[in-house]
């Protein structure tokens, strides 16, 4: 096994939402950070209260011995051209490149419900292959671009946009190449109805960020039986940090590890800070998984030994 060469770092969601402001918007970036890095984290990802001047952002992290981890860009690329886009992603991608980042994440927001109060079901879809293709080809013209100035795109499937599903997962990946990255989130693929360890298994070679949420499925089947919208089934609880639901963490781990996975492993987990306390379940994902990646080292360890 290789070595396991990662980072924990967290998603400021766990304190205040992106989506739903209302969720922490009272909790200060300076507490997060503070908390984050009492916990043991070693970075963060950017949200809604971050700086967007690399000055700025440095300044706020430094005092806490903080890495900026990544951050998230509301892409289009489903419905407009490269250059458009590239355009758009202008100032993020100084800022990440500046910040040291290595990857950028890239959410497709185009047509994407996530932040509407409609079912689930309502989605976008492609429609045919050659949509799919054309999608593909741009994705792969906006990760060049952002190789050309040192990021990997980190492709992020979300519930409520047009890559949901380990089906989509599958097609994305094989119309796209190299350039585009895989961010693969436990919580997203199994509340769209996949096994974790066989979607990962399957794109494991493609994987540049990792995403360890957690979710109680019990909420899950609510949400696809009532016809919740994404932000309702947040709200009544769907996802959670790892070793608060029943995603099997070490398997993942391990998988990422065989394979030589090097990068972040980031805490993230929409909830309601009210009902779960921000550092209490920060606390507990670290600590699950900095107990796992320790296992998994020291495991590996001895079998060079051996």
């Amino acid at each position: 096994m290789h070595a396991f060469d990662v980072k924990i770092g967290i998603n400021p969601i766990s304190w205040s939402n992106d989506d739903l402001p209302s969720l922490g918007g009272e909790i200060s970036l300076e507490q997060a950070l503070a908390e984050g890095a009492a916990i043991g984290y070693r970075g963060f990802e950017l949200g809604n209260k971050f700086p967007r001047q690399p000055e700025a952002l440095a300044a706020a992290l430094a005092p806490h011995g903080l890495q900026c981890v990544s951050g998230w860009h509301s892409g289009r690329l489903a419905e407009r051209g490269v250059d458009e886009e590239v355009a758009a992603v202008e100032p993020h991608l100084r800022l990440l490149a500046a910040s040291g980042c290595r990857v950028m994440v890239y959410g497709e927001v185009a047509q994407a419900i996530q932040g509407q109060p409609r079912p689930l079901s309502q989605r976008p879809r492609f429609g045919s292959e050659r949509q799919w293709r054309d999608y593909g080809e741009r994705l792969n013209a906006f990760g060049r671009h952002l190789q050309s100035h040192g990021l990997t795109l980190a492709y992020h499937h979300h519930m409520g946009a047009y890559v949901e599903t380990p089906d989509d997962v599958d097609a994305l990946m094989a119309v796209t190449g190299p350039e585009v990255g895989l961010l693969f989130d436990s919580g997203h693929i199994a509340f769209a109805g996949g096994e974790p360890l066989a979607v990962l298994r399957r794109h494991i070679g493609r994987v540049v960020h990792v995403h360890c949420k957690d979710i109680r499925p019990q909420v899950a089947r609510l949400a696809r039986n009532r016809g919740w919208s994404f932000l309702e089934a947040v709200l009544n609880g769907v996802f959670t940090v790892p070793g608060d639901g029943v995603i099997d963490f070490e398997a993942l781990l391990r998988m990422l590890a065989e394979h030589g996975y090097r990068g972040w492993l980031v805490v993230e987990a929409e909830q309601d800070p009210v009902v779960a306390p921000s550092y209490r379940y920060a606390e507990l994902g670290f600590r699950i998984l900095a107990g796992l990646v320790a296992a998994i080292r020291a495991g590996a360890s001895e079998r060079s030994c051996a």
